[in-house]
């Protein structure tokens, strides 16, 4: 059993798809497909599942990931032994939900590779309650989510900043000029959420039960994009993290409603296993998040 075919592994099972695993090894793609077909046969099972363009883990590649996991992280224990921390090399996958990935972490990102450049980053996004498993898994070395206070025996959680969640609608809602708002204005209204199973989407429920606002009309997305796109065009009340639409607000294309929910405490919090071994790689990253994330905090973004 070769250890590049190990590393291959490891790198495909990251990322799900061969033609991105191998730009991240620089290899071309039949490489990497030659690579796994060769250690499939090796072990005598399949690791991959090709359900049409999906690449998906078998089970047994998933048990198999979780030992291969344990081996290259002591090979990289052993490596970084011998070598100085400021030629960090390696692979590092780091993943969050959509939210957190196109408004927080491009700044974490670039700051990293401009002090590792010889580190692959390999990144993705995860359905923010689907992070916690990614870690469980060893699918990710490092997970950001947007919860409330998270309580754990078997994660390391550090919270970085609270989020503040308003809702948005466009300028010419008849909501949007009211000073103030009252329980009994929401009734008829349309609410743009995110899917039941998001934790905010949880909190925001809860939160209205708690105003005795019951019987509301909801539309369900995926993304925060697809939610902030139907509030501008009218349709209905979008609930949302206030970094998602700062640039909506400030054009004009969107105007926060004046009602105010004090119980609702969301942070980015940034997570790793508790067993998991540190490697500088994955030391330098996570100060590179809190170092971004402390700036911007001192900015009041």
């Amino acid at each position: 059993m070769e250890l590049r075919h190990l590393m291959t592994f490891r790198t495909v099972a990251s990322t799900l798809n061969f033609s991105r695993a191998a730009e991240v090894l620089n290899y071309v793609p039949s490489n990497v497909t030659m690579q796994i077909k060769a250690l499939e046969d090796e072990l005598g099972v399949r690791l991959f599942d090709r359900l049409g363009k999906q690449l998906v883990l078998t089970t047994p590649g998933k048990r198999f990931l979780t030992h291969i996991q344990d081996v290259l992280e002591k090979l990289d224990e052993a490596r970084s032994s011998v070598h100085h921390n400021e030629h960090l090399t390696g692979t590092l996958t780091i993943s969050a939900n959509e939210v957190l990935c196109a408004y927080r972490l491009p700044a974490v990102f670039q700051l990293f590779r401009s002090r590792h450049p010889g580190v692959r980053l390999i990144f993705r996004s995860v359905p923010n309650q689907e992070l916690k498993q990614a870690l469980f898994d060893g699918a990710a070395d490092v997970v950001f989510m947007l919860d409330e206070t998270i309580l754990s025996t078997r994660l390391i959680v550090e919270s970085l900043v609270e989020e503040t969640f308003r809702l948005f609608v466009a300028p010419d809602h008849p909501l949007a000029k009211r000073a103030a708002l009252q329980p009994e204005d929401f009734h008829r209204e349309v609410f743009l959420v995110n899917a039941k199973g998001c934790p905010y989407r949880t909190m925001f429920d809860q939160s209205f039960e708690k105003k005795g606002i019951d019987n509301l009309t909801y539309l369900e997305f995926q993304n925060a994009e697809a939610i902030k796109q139907c509030a501008m065009t009218g349709i209905g009340i979008a609930f949302l993290p206030k970094i998602t639409v700062e640039a909506e607000v400030e054009r004009g294309d969107l105007a926060a409603l004046s009602w105010q929910n004090p119980d609702l405490h969301v942070y980015t919090h940034m997570a790793h296993h508790k067993e998991k071994w540190l490697s500088p790689i994955i030391e330098s990253f996570i100060e590179a998040a809190r170092e971004v994330f402390a700036e911007k905090g001192n900015k009041m973004f």
